[in-house]
């Protein structure tokens, strides 16, 4: 009876702003599968999530995004340009109400480790530029849960950055 309001995030439609990132993805991953290009989509707009939850998508921010996207097998430097352009496009969009659609992604189509190594790289993002705000502080923790990790994950993730915590300092 309530089986249609459970269904996979994999029958669902790809929002308008996110699908221009899952479309460059696809575009310059041609022999991904579609769960891979939609993995490294949901890493795309997760990323943008983060460097905007301040409001300020700083230049050290924008550095490590390419880093982490440039991580991806078969992702190119051409790639990268055209992932973070479409992602800078509709960082409003992706960073208000894009979240629990690319955090759904992860959590039905990745394993534990790359949930957390996903973390890894976002709480390292909300580092990037020498503070970890209170806004991130809380989109970091909101996306762990959506993502089905605990907060033991989230606290070893978050660890290697405390004396950044923009609560914590005086």
């Amino acid at each position: 009876m309530f089986g249609r309001w459970l269904a996979s995030a994999v029958k669902l439609p790809v929002p308008d702003d996110a699908g221009e990132i899952l479309a460059r993805v696809r575009e310059h991953l041609p022999d991904a599968d579609a769960d891979t290009a939609r993995v490294v989509a949901a890493l795309a707009g997760l990323l943008a999530a983060v460097a905007y939850a301040d409001r300020n998508y700083s230049d050290a921010e924008e550095a490590l995004v390419r880093q982490v996207l440039g991580r991806v097998h078969g992702m190119t430097s051409a790639g990268v340009d055209a992932v973070c352009a479409a992602m800078r496009r509709h960082v409003v969009e992706v960073s208000t109400v894009q979240i629990p659609h690319f955090a759904r992604e992860l959590r039905e189509l990745g394993d534990a480790e790359l949930k957390r190594e996903v973390l890894d790289a976002l709480v390292d993002l909300a580092a990037a530029d020498g503070e970890i705000a209170t806004s991130e502080t809380n989109l970091l923790r909101q996306i762990a849960t959506s993502l089905g990790l605990s907060q033991a994950d989230y606290n070893d993730s978050q660890a290697r950055y405390r004396e950044r915590l923009s609560s914590l300092k005086a």
